[in-house]
């Protein structure tokens, strides 16, 4: 399997790697400090550097649908670096601090709003979670309370418990129809320090504090008992 550096390090921007396998328009290393798309973040851009200087520009990052390996998918245009060659593969890294804040942030409203995950995605420019709840919060106080929690400067740490652990405390999982990856028998955890812990395979900061102030821009009526919650950071109001 690839080995994900990101898992240890969110904040690593690049490493060497050597190319093991095609698929199709894409490549897949067997170390790699890109997050494919999944549970609502979107998949790492940035390059891969050959050891002759050409850059290849990597547009986004995906699961292959078989082994769950990522793919770094190359922009149209250009060839794919040979099985068994080494490049050099660097982050997108403004997108990706971007995306790592934003799912922290996500994950202080979880702890705010009162209702099962129904979907979200998380994007550069904004971010939303979808809850199952028959009612819409006020904007502006849920936009106060947020911004009161990420200014606490919570330290934010993985951990890790097994499927078992899970099973017996189902509650941790928030999402309703999407689980946490489960990997040889664990699952990864995210605390946010007084605030907020759940099961969640994705990147994030170190700390609320670097999220910054952040809005909520839109709470929209998804069906009977479905509201999508909105979020900018304040830099682009």
């Amino acid at each position: 399997m690839t080995e994900l550096l990101f898992r240890q390090d969110a904040y690593q921007q690049s490493c060497v790697a050597t190319v093991t396998d095609h698929v199709e328009n894409g490549v897949i290393l067997d170390q790699t400090v890109f997050y494919a798309t999944s549970g609502g973040q979107t998949g790492d851009s940035g390059t891969l550097t050959l050891e002759d200087g050409t850059e290849l520009p990597v547009a986004i990052t995906v699961k292959d649908r078989e082994s769950g390996k990522p793919v770094h998918i190359i922009a149209e245009g250009h060839d794919l670096p040979a099985i068994g060659s080494k490049v050099n593969a660097a982050l997108d890294w403004d997108t990706r601090y971007r995306h790592m804040r934003f799912h922290t942030c996500l994950h202080v409203l979880c702890s705010i709003v009162d209702g099962g995950v129904t979907g979200g995605n998380i994007a550069s420019h904004k971010a939303r979670l979808d809850f199952d709840m028959e009612g819409s919060p006020d904007k502006d106080e849920l936009t106060e309370q947020l911004n009161e929690r990420l200014a606490r400067n919570a330290k934010v740490y993985d951990g890790v418990i097994t499927v078992d652990e899970l099973k017996a405390n189902p509650e941790l999982v928030r999402t309703m129809s999407v689980q946490p990856p489960m990997d040889g028998g664990t699952v990864r955890t995210v605390t946010i320090e007084g605030i907020d812990y759940q099961p969640c395979g994705g990147t994030h900061v170190r700390n609320t504090s670097e999220i910054g102030r952040v809005r909520v821009s839109k709470i929209e009526k998804k069906g009977r008992q479905n509201r999508r919650i909105n979020i900018v950071f304040d830099e682009q109001a």
